[in-house]
């Protein structure tokens, strides 16, 4: 078992696809350590919360598994991955705020800890504080832009993914992305100018 996990790591993702669309679903295992980290990432800052975005990221697999063989291999599977996981995640969004306008309850009405931008190590007991009010801001304006703007800075400003990737992730011309990251930059800037100006 463990002989195979190791084997399976040295495979690209295309040969990992092959894999498991042959049976091996040890080789799945291996797909998910090698992207979950950044789906989940993805996942959280487009719904600002964490457990949100464990259930989302879990939802991603799911569909990612029983759609595998619908891959063609005419993007990367990272590509292919990080576009379910962006549709996955507005859906839950789109859902997540209907219910709660009829509840009544806040639309980012989570616990705090969710996890930082960075992860410093402050000194002074006083940074971590600010650094956690820092994230929080941040955050609460990432969450305050419309879908199209966010997903567009979420991939390419925190994940740095290439205009390429997110236009194929999004389905959408290179140039409307780099349209739309202008005008979310810009907002963002607006947002955050208390931030800015301390």
């Amino acid at each position: 078992m463990a002989a195979e996990a190791a084997s399976n790591a040295s495979l690209s993702d295309r040969d990992l696809v092959s894999q498991v669309t042959s049976g091996n679903g040890e080789a799945f295992g291996t797909i998910v350590e090698r992207h979950e980290d950044r789906l989940y990432n993805t996942i959280y800052r487009l719904l600002g919360s964490a457990d949100d975005a464990r259930d989302v990221l879990q939802d991603v697999f799911v569909k990612a598994y029983e759609n595998l063989d619908r891959f063609r291999g005419g993007s990367s599977l990272y590509t292919w991955l990080f576009r379910i996981a962006v549709n996955t995640s507005l859906s839950h969004r789109r859902k997540r705020r209907w219910v709660t306008m009829g509840s009544g309850a806040s639309e980012d009405g989570d616990p705090p800890g969710r996890p930082p931008l960075a992860d410093p190590a402050p000194a002074d007991p006083s940074d971590g504080l600010m650094a956690a009010e820092t994230e929080r801001l941040i955050q609460e304006a990432i969450g305050s832009l419309d879908d199209e703007h966010r997903v567009v800075v979420v991939l390419r400003d925190i994940q740095h993914c290439d205009y390429r990737d997110i236009a194929e992730i999004l389905d959408v011309p290179p140039g409307t992305v780099k349209s739309r990251l202008h005008r979310a930059r810009l907002l963002l800037r607006e947002r955050l100018k208390p931030l800015l100006a301390g």
